[in-house]
C-alpha cells in the first residue's frame, strides 16, 4: 500500500526503495485505488492512497514505511519518520530435524511478511548443524516469533541462549558490531569491547525494596533514583547491562515482589567494562553454541555451572571426555567423563601379575587411540539443560 506525497506514479514506470542497500529497480505491474476493492488505474497522482503491485521478490528490498522513488528521477532524500529496526537481542534457531530447514526458511520468511523488523542469516554449527541467526527488537520479540514458530508451522527445533549487540572500538578508532561470541574477534585485536545499557524501570510495594535493590545489584546494576508513587507504591529505576536482564532476572523480581512487582526497560547506549569469551571445550574441541560473553568476575562461576550440566547430561563413551572451561588460554574449570571399560583381566585366573598388566596397558593404549580419532555425541538435552540459565 502506499501514499504519494509528491509527484504521479504510472503503470509500468520504475521505481526503486531508497533505503534499499541492492539499489535494484522494480516495474510497477498494476496500481490502483481503494473503492474499497482494488481498482486497477493508469495513475496515482500527489494526495492519493492505493495499492502497487510489482516484480519484488526478495523481502530486503523493501520496507514497511521505506520512501519509493521513481528509477529515472529519484528524490534527493526519503521522507522523515523512517527508521531502520534496531535488532538489540540475537538467537539461534536449529530445527531438530535436519530435514525441516527448509521449511524453517519458509516459515520465517512467512512470519517476516508481516513482521519487518524480524531479520534472519543461516547459520552453520559443528554441534548443531545447519540453522538461522534470527535478529529481534527484544526479549519478547524473540518469544512471540519463537512461539509462532511451534504452533502456526509445527516446528520443533533448539534455541540457543539469546545474545546482545556487541560494540568494539578497534585500535584505528573505528566502530564495529557483534552479534555472537563467535565472532568475538581476539583481545589483541580491539580496543575496548562496548555492552548495552539498559534504563530499567521498576514497581513494587515498598516493604519489597530492599529485596529488589539486592537483585539490582547483584545484576551489576548502578542505582538511578528512587520515588515514591503513593504510601504503598515505589519506583526504582537502575541502569543494569542488557545481558544482566535477558535470562532470570525478570523470574527473580516476580519471586522477590510475590508477582506484585513489573518491569519496564529501554536501550540508551553502550559501556566499556571487563568482559570476556567463555569457550566451553569437549576433548578440546571448541563447541560455539555454548560459548558466551561474560562479565570477567562472572566467567568462573558460569563456567564452571556449565561443566557441571554437561558432566550430567552427555553419556559416557568408550574413551574419557575431557569437559572444560576457558577464558583464553586459561582453564577455569574441568570436568571428566570417565570411559566405559571392559574386564579385560576376567579371563586370568591368578598366575604372574605381568599377564594381567599387559593386557590393562594394551586397553589403555587402545583407549588413546581412540580419544585421538572418536568423536563426542552431545545430546539435545545437554543444550536444553546449559541453556537454560540457571547458575546454581
Amino acid at each position: 500500500y502506499i501514499r504519494i506525497v509528491d509527484g504521479k506514479i504510472s503503470k509500468k514506470d520504475k521505481v526503486r526503495f531508497m533505503s534499499s542497500k541492492s539499489n535494484a529497480s522494480f516495474d510497477a505491474l498494476e496500481i490502483g485505488h481503494f473503492l474499497p476493492k482494488l481498482t486497477p488505474c493508469e495513475t496515482l497522482g500527489t494526495g492519493e492512497v492505493g495499492y502497487f503491485i510489482s516484480n519484488i521478490k526478495t523481502l530486503g528490498d523493501v520496507r514497511v514505511g521505506d520512501t519509493m522513488t521513481l528509477a529515472h528521477a529519484p528524490a534527493s532524500k526519503m521522507l522523515p519518520g523512517y527508521r531502520e529496526p534496531q535488532h538489540m537481542v540475537f538467537a539461534d534457531f536449529y530445527p531438530t530435524n535436519p530435514g525441516d530447514y527448509e521449511g524453517m526458511r519458509d516459515a520465517l520468511e512467512a512470519l517476516a511478511l508481516t513482521d519487518s523488523s524480524l531479520t534472519f542469516d543461516a547459520v552453520t554449527s559443528d554441534a548443531l548443524g545447519f540453522g538461522y541467526r534470527c535478529g529481534f527488537l527484544g526479549l519478547l520479540h524473540m518469544e512471540i516469533i519463537e512461539q509462532r514458530l511451534e504452533r502456526e508451522f509445527d516446528m520443533d527445533m533448539i534455541q540457543t541462549a539469546p545474545s546482545v549487540t556487541y560494540q568494539l572500538l578497534y585500535h584505528d578508532g573505528t566502530i564495529g558490531w557483534v552479534h555472537s561470541p563467535g565472532a568475538l574477534p581476539p583481545p589483541d585485536k580491539f580496543e575496548e569491547l562496548r555492552e548495552p545499557i539498559a534504563r530499567v524501570s521498576m514497581l513494587m510495594p515498598t516493604e519489597y525494596i530492599g529485596p529488589v535493590m539486592q537483585i539490582s545489584t547483584d545484576h551489576r546494576g548502578i542505582f538511578i533514583r528512587q520515588e515514591h508513587l503513593s504510601q504503598s507504591r515505589v519506583q526504582l529505576v537502575y541502569d543494569i547491562p542488557l545481558a544482566e536482564i535477558m535470562y532470570d532476572f525478570y523470574d527473580k523480581l516476580k519471586s522477590a515482589t510475590r508477582g506484585f512487582g513489573t518491569l519496564n526497560y529501554e536501550v540508551t547506549g553502550y559501556k566499556a567494562d571487563k568482559l570476556v569469551k567463555l569457550s566451553i571445550m569437549v576433548n578440546g574441541d571448541d563447541v560455539d553454541a555454548l560459548s558466551s560473553i561474560v562479565h570477567v568476575s562472572r566467567a568462573d562461576m558460569r563456567g564452571r555451572a556449565v561443566i557441571k550440566k554437561l558432566r550430567k547430561e552427555i553419556p559416557r563413551h568408550l574413551f574419557e571426555v575431557r569437559l572444560q572451561a576457558a577464558v583464553g588460554s586459561k582453564i577455569l574449570a574441568r570436568e571428566s567423563i570417565a570411559a566405559l571399560r571392559k574386564d579385560v583381566t576376567a579371563k586370568c585366573y591368578g598366575g604372574d601379575i605381568t599377564r594381567k598388566r599387559k593386557l590393562l596397558e594394551k586397553q589403555k593404549a587402545g583407549k588413546r587411540r581412540m580419544r585421538q580419532v572418536g568423536s563426542v555425541d552431545i545430546p539435545q538435552k545437554a543444550f536444553l539443560a546449559v541453556l537454560g540459565g540457571d547458575e546454581k
